[in-house]
């Protein structure tokens, strides 16, 4: 059977700020400039999720695309659309917001529910936070 790759794309709007609280202000500033606004600031977010698989004959699909925007849209992105990151989002508490550690806590939690499906494994995220940013993660053993 051959191995093929399939992605389901969704986006989410939220605010964050950028801020570690063991820099001085100083250092805030200097390191994250204007995503270090104390009211925060918001993004219109993307995210790719792949999922990897063999393809059965008998379905002729990895997963069933159905079933990955139902994870995404009903399970995973309403913890995070229209909310700030920094303060509604307990996966975050303690967690610098940046793109980077928003893909790790979103595999973390995207993970386990395409593990449900068998023959098949999340293969990677790609999260845009604008049209010219974004990051890609493949989970931990990449």
């Amino acid at each position: 059977m051959p191995t093929v790759e399939i992605t389901r794309r969704a986006e989410f709007c939220a605010a964050h700020r950028l801020h570690n609280p063991e820099f001085s202000d100083e250092e805030n500033h200097k390191l994250y400039g204007p995503c270090n606004n104390p009211n925060g600031h918001g993004h219109n977010y993307e995210i790719e999720v792949t999922v990897r698989g063999e393809v059965p004959v008998p379905t002729g699909m990895v997963m069933n695309l159905n079933d990955l925007c139902w994870i995404l849209e009903e399970k995973i992105l309403p913890q995070f659309d229209h909310k700030h990151l920094n303060h509604d989002v307990p996966s975050l508490k303690g967690i610098i917001p940046t793109a980077e550690n928003i893909a790790v806590v979103l595999w973390n939690q995207i993970e386990p529910e395409i593990e449900r499906f068998e023959g098949c494994r999340l293969h990677k995220i790609r999260l845009s936070e604008s049209r010219n940013n974004f990051v890609e993660y493949e989970g931990s053993s990449s």
